[in-house]
């Protein structure tokens, strides 16, 4: 990973704005998503924007304005983090009403389906392998039980998973980004199809 000010000044950010969270289910720190996002995102390309979004991806849906606002990513990073930040958010907000599971997935879905530009794909695709990845070992160690986490079941988990591989695979990026998804996502299919 390249470690520039702004990718460490985006590190701070998203160690401040997630301080106190955890992984659904876990005692994990939820900073490691970002952390481990940005990483995955790093060995794909060494564009500074690129990281310092993967660091924030998670901040405009499901962290407060009071805490830090999509104003404060602006004029911290600029337009281009602030554009890829929001390519990749579901359409929620801290203290606003949700949609359905199902809504928001299908709309994020069908977003995605329409994006040419790599670099919210490369983040989108390093999140849900990260996710991915966190899910199989988390499997490994506690069972079918991992899925009481959700707010979906399994298998509305398993056909997200099944439609995001399906995106990447037909976007432009990186041979080995998508060899990395499918294989995971193939692991998945195996555990809910058990």
């Amino acid at each position: 990973m390249i470690f520039t000010d702004r990718v460490n000044h985006a590190l701070i950010v998203a160690s401040r704005a997630h301080g106190g969270e955890v992984r659904k289910g876990t005692d994990i720190p939820y900073v490691s998503h970002p952390v481990g996002v940005a990483m995955i995102a790093s060995e794909y390309t060494d564009d500074e924007d690129t990281i310092v979004a993967a660091l924030l991806h998670d901040i405009l849906e499901d962290v407060s304005d009071q805490v830090y606002s999509l104003e404060d990513m602006q004029r911290d990073f600029g337009e281009k983090v602030v554009g890829i930040v929001k390519d990749v958010s579901e359409d929620k907000r801290v203290g606003e009403p949700e949609k359905p599971w199902r809504e928001r997935k299908e709309a994020y879905l069908e977003h995605l389906r329409t994006l040419s530009d790599i670099e919210p794909l490369l983040v989108s695709v390093a999140d849900k392998i990260h996710n991915l990845m966190s899910i199989l070992a988390d499997h490994d160690t506690v069972g079918d039980i991992i899925w009481n986490r959700f707010n979906a079941s399994k298998e509305d988990e398993f056909w997200y998973y099944r439609e995001l591989t399906e995106i990447a695979s037909q976007k432009i990026l990186p041979e080995a980004l998508k060899t990395r998804c499918n294989m995971l996502f193939t692991r998945l299919e195996e555990i809910v199809h058990a």
